[in-house]
């Protein structure tokens, strides 16, 4: 891996920290205004509604100029949410506007590796990458906690004599904001790239065509099939349980929002070991071989309504994330190479991030019904186990009697 490479990963460290980060600070915010509980999970809903309204254009908006200055455009965006949040924008739409800029990046992070790396290491770089983006979400889970926690910034907030002028999570969102500059200063120095695959037109209605073509042609390819049912159940599952998590962790464990942000951060710290194995020892052409450590992931999320000690909660949450590191990672960079292939990096991760969205969308809307409606929390993660469980089956047993035929 060359200086171009580390560069890129430096870039989306910065701004998955900062997305990261944002989030809790967000949840502080609703907080802060007595918001309703069933709110907090719409908050996610809000971020990547974009993700999936603005799929057929963010990819050929991706393979239409170097992606690094894609990259610079998308973290502006950023930076313009976390200003309406701070000028009083209810934090819903503004939280709508960080994932406008967050939808628009996805295609270019990823897609740009595809375009500056051979086949041969894409493993190698999905892994450096998910470790990097990992890395961000401990440190953002971390940083987030600590920014909202009223003894720590309450008190330097009432010591510096600025209580008066701004409250805790509207410091939170300052300190963020200036993680967004450092990222948006990156991708100043990203490798500037010849682009690949630009689209023949622009005007919205061949867009579609095109987006719906490229749709159908991912999943009718049986490699492409299979690593975008896996991707898109992890992220749906994922995104998720790192709110399950939050409300378990004060159920089962009596812990606040600042000490629940820690146990999501020991799920990263799994994924980035979980991932760093694959890394090293699973090939591209062995991606599919990782499906039964999706099936175990199941059956260990139904293990946590037993779990009542922090110390081995905190041994469960790193085994939760080292599976899903395992198996998640190989898959990325098949599908990325497939898709690759058959269409272009921008337009591949375009339907790849539409897909996981959607599955987002339903999974957190699932869950919003349940706290809407009082269902217990042992019931909400015993749904979610299960789920996971038997859809990484189904997936599994297709691949293999595809494999026969």
């Amino acid at each position: 891996m060359n200086r171009g490479f580390y560069v890129i990963l430096a870039a989306q460290f910065f701004s998955a920290l900062a997305d990261n980060a944002l989030l809790f600070a967000a949840i502080a915010l609703l907080k802060e205004l007595s918001a309703p509980d069933w709110h907090i999970p719409l908050l996610q809903q809000f971020f990547i509604f974009s993700y999936i309204a603005l799929a057929p254009f963010v990819g050929p908006f991706a393979d239409s100029m170097p992606k690094g200055r894609v990259m610079l455009i998308s973290n502006t965006i950023k930076i313009v949410g976390c200003l309406a949040m701070l000028a009083g924008m209810q934090p819903l739409y503004a939280y709508a506007i960080v994932g406008l800029g967050a939808a628009a990046y996805s295609p270019a992070k990823y897609g740009i590796l595809t375009e500056y790396l051979p086949p041969a290491q894409l493993v190698k770089a999905n892994s450096w990458m998910e470790g990097a983006t990992v890395a961000a979400i401990v440190l953002g889970a971390v940083v987030g906690g600590l920014l909202i926690s009223p003894t720590l910034i309450g008190s330097a907030l009432k010591s510096w004599q600025l209580a008066g002028w701004v409250t805790v999570p509207e410091f939170a969102i300052v300190i963020i904001l200036a993680l967004y500059l450092v990222a948006a200063w990156i991708n100043l120095y990203i490798p500037r790239l010849n682009i690949d695959h630009r689209t023949p037109k622009k005007n919205p209605a061949f867009l579609l065509y095109d987006f719906w073509h490229a749709f159908k042609l991912l999943w009718k390819d049986p490699l492409g099939q299979v690593s975008l049912a896996v991707t898109t159940l992890f992220w749906g599952v994922g995104a998720t349980l790192r709110l399950v998590v939050l409300a378990w962790a004060a159920f089962n464990l009596k812990f606040d929002l600042a000490h629940a942000t820690q146990l999501t951060a020991m799920t990263a710290v799994g994924i980035a070991v979980g991932a760093g194995v694959a890394g090293k020892w699973v090939k591209l052409e062995e991606s599919v071989r990782v499906l039964p450590a999706g099936i175990a992931l199941g059956a260990i999320v139904i293990s946590m309504i037993f779990v009542t000690d922090w110390r081995i909660a905190m041994v469960l949450m790193f085994a939760i994330g080292a599976l899903s590191g395992f198996f998640v990672v190989p898959l990325n960079a098949l599908l990325q190479h497939r898709g690759h292939l058959l269409m272009g990096a921008g337009h591949s991760i375009a339907i790849q991030n539409f897909n996981e969205n959607i599955g987002i969308l339903v999974l957190l809307g699932a869950y919003t019904f349940m706290v809407g409606h009082g269902v217990h929390i042992h019931w909400v993660i015993v749904s979610f186990g299960v789920f996971i469980s038997l859809a990484m089956t189904v997936i599994w047993r297709r691949h293999r009697d595809d494999e026969v035929h």
